[in-house]
C-alpha cells in the first residue's frame, strides 16, 4: 500500500466535507422527524417525546462512548455511526408508507439511531487532531474550519430541510436525510487513511479506562475549568437562542421572520468569528480570546434587557457571536494539545457528556422563569448571572496557563496507510 507523506491535506478536507454533510443531516432530522410526527399523529405531546428520546442517548452514550471508540477505532466508528444513522432514518418513512410503523416503534428507532451518534462525533474529534497534524496546519486554524463548516451547517440546514418538505413531503426529506449520512460514510471511508500510531497501548478493563478518563479531567485543572465554563454556559446562556429569543420575536417583534433575522445573525456571526480566528488565531493571546469571548457575550444581553427594537437586536447577537465563536476552536486546541492520544476518546467523549447534560436543566429553568417573571425580568437574571460568571474567570489564575503543555505528555509519532 502507498504512504501518505506529511503535508497531504486530503485527509483533512474529507473530514470536513463528511462533517458539514453529516451535520446537514442531523439539522434535517431535527427538522424533519419532529414534523413528520406532528403530521401523522397530530399530537405536540409525542412530538416532544420523540425529541426527548432522541436526546437521552446522546448523554448517556456521551459518558461512555470513549471506551468504545478507543476499541472500534475513530475511522471505523465515524462511519459506523453515519451507517447506522442512514438506516435507522430511513427506516421511518419506508415503514409508514408500508402500514408498519405504530409510534412505539418510531420511538425505538429515533433512540437507535441518537445511540451512535455520540460515539460518532468522539472519534471524529479524536482523529481529527492527527488529520491536521498530517495537512501541515495549524490546530487553531484546523478547529476553526471544523467551526465553520459545523456553522454553515447550522445556518442553511434548517431553510434546506423545510424547502424540501414543501416539495416531496417530510417523508421524503427523511430519505433525502438518510441518503446525507450514506454520503457523509463514503467519504470518511474513500478520504480517510486507516491510522496506525507507533506507541501501542493495552487496553485494561472498559469502566476502569473511563474512570482514567475522569482522573485526568479533574488531575488537569486547566481542562477541568474549561468544562465547568462550558457547563456553566449552556446553563445559564445558552437558552437565550432555544427559549428566549422565540417568545422575545413573538412577544416583542411580533414576527417569526424577525426570528430567522436574529437566527442568521447568530450564524452569519459565528462564521465571521470562526473565520477571522482561522486566519490570526494563533497570534492572539488565548485567555483575552476565551474568557474575553465570554465577557463581550455576557455584555451584549444587557442589550437585549432593555428590550430594543430589530436592528439593534440583531446588532448585539452578532457582535455576540463573532466575538464568542473564537473560544470554540480555541478549546478544541487546548484540549487536543494536552489530552494524550490514547485517552481522546473517552476524555472527549466524558467532556461532551458533561457539556450536554446541563442544557435541558437550562431550558427548563428558563422556560419557567419566562412563564412566571416575564421577557424582561428573564433577560435581567440572564444578564447578571452571566456577568457573574465572567468576572469571577478573570479571577481563575490556571487560565494564565493556557499556552503552557502539560508535562509529561507528548503525542505519539502518526504514520498512516492508504485505506484498504
Amino acid at each position: 500500500m502507498s504512504r501518505l507523506r506529511d503535508g497531504s491535506a486530503t485527509p483533512l478536507r474529507s473530514m470536513l466535507a463528511a462533517n458539514l454533510i453529516s451535520q446537514l443531516g442531523n439539522q434535517f432530522s431535527n427538522i424533519a422527524i419532529p414534523w413528520f410526527v406532528l403530521e401523522t399523529t397530530g399530537s405536540a405531546g409525542k412530538m416532544g417525546l420523540v425529541a426527548a428520546v432522541g436526546l437521552i442517548p446522546l448523554i448517556i452514550m456521551g459518558a461512555v462512548a470513549g471506551g468504545m471508540v478507543e476499541r472500534v477505532g475513530y475511522r471505523r466508528m465515524a462511519i459506523i455511526s453515519d451507517l447506522a444513522s442512514a438506516g435507522s432514518v430511513a427506516l421511518i418513512p419506508l415503514l409508514y408508507l408500508t402500514g408498519s410503523l405504530p409510534f412505539w416503534l418510531l420511538l425505538v428507532l429515533v433512540f437507535a439511531g441518537a445511540v451512535l451518534d455520540a460515539p460518532g462525533m468522539t472519534s471524529r474529534t479524536s482523529l481529527y487532531p492527527d488529520l491536521a497534524t498530517l495537512a501541515g496546519m495549524p490546530l487553531e486554524r484546523a478547529n476553526s474550519l471544523w467551526m465553520i463548516a459545523g456553522r454553515i451547517a447550522g445556518m442553511f440546514g434548517a431553510p434546506l430541510a423545510g424547502a424540501t418538505m414543501v416539495f416531496i413531503g417530510p417523508e421524503g426529506a427523511l430519505i433525502v436525510n438518510a441518503a446525507s449520512f450514506v454520503v457523509s460514510a463514503a467519504i470518511l471511508s474513500a478520504g480517510l487513511p486507516m491510522l496506525r500510531t507507533e506507541r501501542v497501548v493495552e487496553r485494561g478493563r472498559y469502566f476502569a479506562e473511563i474512570a482514567e478518563g475522569m482522573r485526568f479531567i479533574r488531575s488537569d485543572r486547566l481542562v477541568l475549568w474549561m468544562i465547568v465554563t462550558a457547563v456553566t454556559g449552556s446553563l445559564l446562556a445558552e437558552p437565550l437562542y432555544a427559549v428566549v429569543l422565540p417568545v422575545y420575536a413573538r412577544d416583542v417583534l411580533g414576527s417569526a421572520l424577525d426570528l430567522g433575522f436574529l437566527y442568521s445573525a447568530l450564524g452569519a456571526g459565528s462564521i465571521v468569528g470562526a473565520a477571522i480566528y482561522a486566519v490570526r488565531g494563533h497570534q492572539f493571546p488565548r485567555r483575552l480570546v476565551y474568557v474575553g469571548g465570554f465577557t463581550v457575550r455576557a455584555l451584549t444581553f444587557w442589550v437585549l434587557v432593555a428590550i430594543p427594537p430589530l436592528w439593534l437586536a440583531v446588532g448585539a447577537i452578532l457582535i455576540n457571536a463573532v466575538a464568542l465563536e473564537p473560544a470554540n476552536p480555541l478549546a478544541m486546541t487546548v484540549m487536543q494539545e494536552r489530552i494524550p492520544e490514547y485517552m481522546r476518546g473517552r476524555v472527549f467523549g466524558l467532556i461532551a457528556a458533561t457539556s450536554l447534560a446541563t442544557k435541558p436543566i437550562g431550558l427548563v429553568m428558563y422556560g419557567l422563569l419566562l412563564e412566571r417573571a416575564g421577557l424582561q425580568t428573564s433577560l435581567l437574571v440572564m444578564a447578571i448571572a452571566n456577568c457573574v460568571v465572567v468576572g469571577a474567570l478573570w479571577f481563575v489564575p490556571t487560565f494564565h496557563k493556557m499556552h503552557a503543555p502539560l508535562a509529561g505528555i507528548t503525542q505519539p509519532a502518526v504514520a498512516w496507510k492508504e485505506a484498504a
